[in-house]
């Protein structure tokens, strides 16, 4: 094999690419995104760290959540397939490892199966897997993101009204609180929730360009209770932050044994194909953002070697976070230093602050991680599967968030590519004599391309839809002729949409012709014109 076909050679000829013509203003562009995103960065490594472990242990999950974002940056971002991926900890991970403190294991084994997914992820990125997210259709991975934010929402409920729950299951813990929490509410937690989840509704923009409306809303919160002796628990009640990359608990290699890698090999695979499915995702949709190359095997070898090293400094797992990844994009990130930058931006916050992070009461990181679950939905997606009754869609959605909530994250995501693949082979079926393989041809005359779309499309090939861009940069006007397409998916229009954007946005004129009537009533939701 050549070495420029290797992961290695794929590196060294991004990393060229990413810093040809780098210079001051670059750099000084990506320390100031670099600061910027670790500003959003921060309040969420305070909340997803804390909402990872019993109340009991939250001055453990914060710290983890801090240590996570430091280290994820700075050894994922080096090594990450893109330079625009920004790491840290997520919501996702925080609903799975629950069950693992609560096991017989402990943190011990919270952290043999966040090194163990790891391990996994590096095989994954050397067996080039990351071409599997394809497979993945667009509703299962917005009823997936619901599912896991409504987790996120729920599992808030002890903080919100200031009471202590007992469960590992969501449905275990809201059980427990209607059966014996409603006379323990506590007015103060709930009147602080309610103040940051509207002081990030409707924090002012101006200032939103500065600091980031979950970080100022949590600096009110905390001032207010400190300042007015508002009775509400705070962090430093389980304990003190220390200043330590190390956390007070973490993996060392004499913990590590055969018979424990067993019992959590489990949990670990889950935590390995979730952080496997968002980081990808995030790559996808990120590369097309900063419309930069992504190789998602890279991505996957650096994200484990990155979980490898966090398990060991006591670190929850980590994956690529689009929230934060987008932040540094419209920052004006231009290379992976800038995830250097914020990663020591939190850092220092680490060693520096440790005393006022103490201070943050419980309810106002219930009241961010209320907002931010609610802004993970994709609500124009949502409003546009059920507004154009679009069957299909709802059924795969709506599949995945319930799975998600009641059963279990992975078996969410595989009940809904299954789902996919029996609606897919149902419409095959029915196309009969119909069936044609997907082709993409071009006729270029003079400042004019008609790109002719024929054949089944369908999730499983969506992306290889954005072949019809290639080749056309000269042109002025871009005729999209769809009249041999005989089927396609949700999917497939919203990659259809998305490639007349960016045509767009290149100042090409595009027409979409020859839909079908299905096709074209989806693009339109969508917001194409058709």
């Amino acid at each position: 094999m050549k070495f420029q076909n290797t992961l290695v050679g794929q590196y060294v000829h991004m990393v060229r690419g990413e810093f040809k013509g780098y210079n001051a203003q670059k750099f000084l562009s990506d320390v100031i995104a670099g600061i910027t995103v670790g500003a959003v960065a921060l309040p969420l490594a305070l909340a997803f760290g804390a909402s990872s472990v019993p109340d009991e242990y939250a001055t453990i999950g914060i710290l983890a959540g801090l240590i996570t974002g430091v280290l994820a940056g700075i050894i994922t971002g080096l090594l990450g397939g893109g330079g625009f991926q920004i790491s840290g900890p997520t919501g996702t991970m925080s609903v799975i490892l629950f069950g693992l403190i609560g096991g017989e294991y402990g943190f011990t084994g919270l952290f043999a199966a966040v090194f163990l997914a790891g391990i996994i992820r590096v095989l994954c990125g050397v067996l080039r897997l990351g071409k599997l997210i394809k497979y993945i259709p667009k509703p299962v991975v917005t009823g997936f993101t619901a599912g896991i934010a409504l987790i996120i929402a729920l599992g808030q409920i002890g903080n919100f009204f200031g009471v202590s729950l007992k469960g590992v299951t969501t449905v275990d813990k809201i059980t427990y609180f209607f059966a014996n929490c409603l006379s323990d509410i506590s007015l103060p937690a709930v009147v602080c929730s309610l103040a940051i989840i509207l002081l990030m509704a409707f924090y002012p923009k101006k200032i939103g360009k500065y600091i980031p409306p979950s970080l100022g809303a949590l600096i009110v919160g905390t001032a207010a209770v400190a300042l007015f002796g508002i009775d509400v628990t705070v962090i430093k009640d389980t304990g003190d932050i220390p200043s330590s990359i190390f956390n007070t608990v973490h993996l060392n290699f004499s913990d590590l044994s055969i018979g424990m890698l067993v019992d959590v090999a489990g949990p670990a695979f889950s935590i390995a194909m979730l952080c496997m499915i968002e980081t990808l995702l995030c790559g996808t949709c990120a590369s097309k953002m900063k419309k930069e190359e992504f190789n998602p095997n890279t991505e996957l070898v650096a994200q484990g070697i990155g979980n490898i090293v966090i398990a060991f400094f006591g670190g929850v797992p980590s994956t690529a976070a689009l929230a934060r990844t987008s932040v540094a994009i419209r920052s004006g990130s231009n290379t992976r230093i800038a995830g250097v930058f914020h990663s020591l931006f939190l850092l220092a916050c680490m060693f520096i602050l440790s005393g006022a992070i103490g201070l943050v009461p419980f309810a106002a990181l219930a009241g961010v991680l209320i907002v931010t679950a609610f802004r993970m939905n994709d609500w124009g997606q949502i409003k546009c599967y059920f507004g154009g009754k679009m069957w299909a869609a709802i059924a795969q959605f709506l599949t995945t968030m319930i799975v998600t909530v009641l059963v279990d994250l992975t078996y969410a995501v595989i009940a809904g590519v299954v789902l996919g693949f029996v609606i897919y082979a149902v419409n095959l079926i029915r196309l009969g004599d119909k069936r044609e393989k997907q082709s993409i041809s071009k006729e270029i005359d003079g400042d004019v391309a008609t790109v002719k779309v024929s054949g089944v499309c369908s999730f499983a090939n969506s992306d290889k839809l954005y072949s019809l861009s290639i080749g056309i940069n000269d042109v002025k006007d871009v005729t999209v002729d769809l009249c041999g397409m005989c089927y396609s998916d949700y999917t497939v229009c919203e990659t259809l949409a998305q490639i007349c954007d960016d045509l767009a946005a290149e100042g090409k004129t595009v027409h979409i012709v020859g839909a079908s009537p299905s096709s074209a009533s989806t693009l339109k939701r969508i917001g194409v014109n058709v």
